[in-house]
């Protein structure tokens, strides 16, 4: 769904930093080989996370669902020196992909991946983060969300994608949509809880910045 004209959506990406050329290679080999490449966070998002990141400098960084990497070395252009970025994802016949393109970064040595279920893989991480992306299965926002908030360090940023989920947020909820209502309490959530200040951004699919108080 497009919340803004198509012509207006190119406009804003010709405008915007350009797609570095190791991005540009993974982006096309996802749309080449791998299912869904629509789940890519693509061009312009992935400038946007990689603003965000830099403005942060954050030391360590955790992204829950990788899909083929682009979004992690998006966030990795932001690592303060000898930082770390755990990235977690469900899809076992995805990390030789990723860790091509991660091995022909500069931050080789600085993303770890962890195959398995982030419910089960999050408490397990021995650190506190300074920038966590949400962007894995929508039913477990909310789970992931009360997992990361004790371990961010005060002044850290939580960014969520597909918060508005293709507009169904403004939609009557189906009866077998088990997504949607999950994202409607997330939304709820995220902009209730004291633990967090939040602004919703209009961003290709919804993206959430929620700092942590």
């Amino acid at each position: 769904m497009h919340f803004i004209s198509e012509d207006l959506e190119d406009y804003v990406a010709n405008h915007s930093q350009a797609e570095p050329e190791l991005l540009a290679k993974l982006n096309k080999e996802t749309y080449q080989k791998i299912m869904q490449p629509r789940m890519l966070s693509g061009h312009f998002q992935g400038r946007v996370l990689s603003m965000l990141s830099k403005i942060i400098r954050p030391k360590h960084i955790l992204e829950i669902g990788t899909y083929t990497g682009y979004a992690a070395l998006c966030l990795a252009e932001g690592l303060a020196e000898n930082g770390t970025l755990d990235t977690i994802d469900i899809e076992e016949e995805l990390v030789d992909f990723q860790r091509k393109y991660f091995d022909a970064s500069p931050w080789k040595d600085q993303i770890f991946q962890h195959l398995g279920d982030a419910v089960d893989i999050i408490p397990t991480l021995n650190k506190k983060f300074d920038l966590v992306f949400i962007d894995a299965d929508k039913e477990n926002y909310v789970n992931y969300f009360h997992l990361i908030v004790p371990m961010m360090n005060k002044g850290g940023i939580i960014l969520s994608d597909n918060v508005l989920w293709s507009g169904k947020v403004l939609e009557e909820v189906k009866p077998n949509d088990k997504s949607t209502p999950v994202l409607l309490d997330y939304n709820q959530l995220l902009n209730t809880d004291p633990r967090v200040e939040t602004v919703l951004f209009p961003i290709r699919d919804g993206l959430t910045v929620s700092r942590v108080l």
